[in-house]
C-alpha cells in the first residue's frame, strides 16, 4: 500500500452545506476498512463542527481552527497548537460590529469584505497576525498556523510520512495542507485556483467527488499517476495501471 492515508477538508468537500450524505459516510467507511487512516483538515472551530457533523467517529484525528486545534474523537483529547485568540481584537471587531463575529480556541472569524477593517485592527495593535480566506469566510490566526502545521503535527502523532498521503480539498485554505501531501486532489466545485495546482480533479462535486477518490485509492492506490505527481510523493515511483474513467487528472 503506497497512500496510506486520506486528509480531507469538511465544509465544500465531504460536506455539502455542512451535512455528510449517506453515500459520503458509506464511503468513508469503506476507506477505513481497507486500512487506511482518515484525517479531517478543517476550518470549522470545534464546537460548531461537533453540532454539525455526525460522523466525528470515522476519523483518527481532527485538524480545526484552520490548523490551530488538534482533537481526537476517540479520546475526546484536544490540544493546543497555538496561543488562543488576542481579547483586544476581539472587542475592536465587538465595536466594529463585524458580521457574523465568531472565537474559538485560537482563531478569530467574520466575513468578507471585513477584512480590511480587521487587517486595520491588526495594525493598530500590533499584532502578528495573518488573515487567511476560505470563501467568503475571513479568518484570523497567528502568522505560523495553517491547514498545512496543523496536519503536519496530526501525521507526527500518527507516525505517519507525508507522502503517503492523499489531500482533497475545495478552498482557498486548502492550499497549503494539499501542497504538503504526496498527492493532491480537487473536487468539481472547487475554486479554480486550487484545480490548477492539484494531480487529480474529480468528476463528481463535494462529497460524490471524495466517493470517486476514494474507489480509485481503494481500486488502484493511485498507481496510474506514477510519474505525474506534483506532491512530496512526485519522487517516489509507483507501478503504473489503468487509470479509472470516473476521474479525470489534472494538466
Amino acid at each position: 500500500m503506497h497512500f496510506s492515508a486520506l486528509a480531507t477538508d469538511y465544509d465544500g468537500t465531504i460536506a455539502h452545506h455542512g451535512v455528510l450524505e449517506n453515500e459520503t459516510i458509506a464511503a468513508l467507511e469503506r476507506l477505513k476498512a481497507s486500512g487506511r487512516h482518515l484525517i479531517m483538515v478543517t476550518g470549522r472551530e470545534l464546537d460548531d463542527l461537533m453540532r454539525v457533523c455526525s460522523r466525528l467517529d470515522l476519523f483518527e484525528l481532527v485538524v480545526a481552527e484552520n490548523g490551530a486545534l488538534l482533537y481526537d474523537p476517540l479520546s475526546n483529547e484536544e490540544v493546543m497548537l497555538a496561543e488562543g485568540p488576542c481579547l483586544a481584537l476581539v472587542e475592536r471587531l465587538q465595536a466594529a460590529k463585524a458580521p457574523g463575529l465568531s472565537v474559538g480556541r485560537t482563531i478569530i472569524a467574520t466575513w468578507e469584505p471585513y477584512e480590511t477593517v480587521v487587517l486595520e485592527a491588526i495594525r493598530e495593535l500590533g499584532l502578528e497576525l495573518q488573515i487567511i480566506f476560505n470563501k467568503g469566510a475571513v479568518m484570523v490566526l497567528p502568522s505560523t498556523v495553517n491547514k498545512a502545521t496543523g496536519l503536519t503535527a496530526a501525521l507526527a502523532r500518527l507516525e505517519l510520512p507525508a507522502e503517503q498521503v492523499v489531500g482533497v480539498g475545495d478552498a482557498e485554505n486548502d492550499h497549503a495542507f494539499i501542497k504538503t501531501c504526496g498527492c493532491s486532489a480537487a473536487v468539481a466545485n472547487a475554486i479554480p485556483a486550487l484545480k490548477d495546482e492539484v494531480d487529480i480533479v474529480t468528476a463528481g462535486s463535494h462529497g460524490a467527488g471524495v466517493a470517486e477518490l476514494i474507489d480509485r485509492i481503494i481500486a488502484t492506490d493511485l498507481a496510474e499517476m506514477a510519474g505525474a505527481l506534483r506532491g512530496v510523493r512526485a519522487k517516489l515511483a509507483v507501478t503504473p495501471a489503468a487509470s479509472p474513467d470516473s476521474v479525470q487528472s489534472s494538466p
